[in-house]
């Protein structure tokens, strides 16, 4: 059996008596994208710490590319990759001073910056100022940054938070590229249609502890609900919106009466989002 590229048991973390992080278990394969999603203070961020080697669990492990976190902190750290949602590069440098000094720290020997930089379109400004560039492009830097020693795993943290759609697009490449060459990503976002489209599977976390793990398409299969919504035309003009729950016995007498007796407009097709799922498990939204 091929061993996991995270395999977390037990984990707990405590702030005080804050239980932030509660007995929680889960393993991730090599390759795979886990969107790792639930609100502010949740624990996602201690969870994230843990896994980066920040901060030492109360009990429990967690075993990074077959590493105790623990035990072989700097090796683990050697091997991953890490942007945070708060930029924190040298804003005095340029883009290639900033990814050649991360270079030379991991020791990564004929690194081309300018290869990376064109990745994530920052070609042409490359000898600029970093403090002159826009959040899109410092967060294009920051992902860049951590792909440097080209790592086995990335630990992306809302990587498209306030981004333009060109920069989400570029971001979205760069994760899809990295994982077709095996690299794992364990990424944290708010945005529920970035998870759905990138992730091989979900994890919610709620109160420390995780509800609900599993990929998007089964976790709406399982808790969420399809429906038809079908605008019709009233008599004097006015439109109106006719809802068809599916999957229910009488949904083909439903569709059929209402073809029948209503003038259509438009008909689509509906599913629960993520985020839809997620409050119907624990009663609270994402950024709550």
């Amino acid at each position: 059996m091929t061993q996991p590229a995270i395999s977390v048991k037990d984990l707990s973390y405590s702030y005080g008596d804050n239980l932030a992080v509660d007995g929680i278990a889960f393993d991730v394969a090599a390759g795979e994208v886990i969107g790792f999603l639930g609100p502010n203070g949740a624990g996602k961020s201690t969870v994230v710490k843990i896994l980066t080697g920040q901060l030492t669990p109360l009990k429990g492990t967690a075993v990074l590319l077959g590493l105790d976190i623990v035990k072989e902190r700097k090796q683990v750290q050697h091997q991953i990759g890490i942007s945070f949602e708060d930029t924190n590069l040298y804003e005095q440098m340029s883009a290639v001073e900033n990814l050649d000094l991360f270079a030379k720290l991991y020791k990564v020997e004929n690194f081309d910056a300018m290869s990376l930089l064109e990745k994530v379109g920052l070609a042409g400004r490359e000898k600029e100022r970093v403090a002159s560039y826009s959040k899109g492009m410092k967060q294009r830097l920051m992902v860049a940054r951590a792909m440097v020693s080209d790592p086995k795993m990335l630990f992306l943290d809302e990587p498209t938070d306030g981004l333009d759609p060109v920069s989400t697009q570029t971001i979205h490449a760069l994760i899809r590229g990295a994982t077709q060459r095996g690299t794992t990503v364990f990424l944290t976002t708010h945005d529920m249609v970035e998870a759905d489209k990138l992730s091989n599977r979900v994890a919610f976390i709620n109160q420390g502890k995780i509800v609900a793990l599993d990929t998007p398409a089964r976790l709406k299969q399982r808790f969420g609900l399809r429906a038809l919504k079908v605008e019709v035309e009233l008599p004097h003009g006015e439109t109106a919106i006719r809802e068809v729950t599916l999957d229910e016995e009488q949904t083909a007498q439903a569709v059929f009466d209402l073809f029948r007796n209503e003038r259509i407009v438009t008909v689509h097709s509906e599913e629960a989002t993520l985020e839809d799922i997620f409050f119907d498990i624990t009663g609270r939204g994402l950024q709550g």
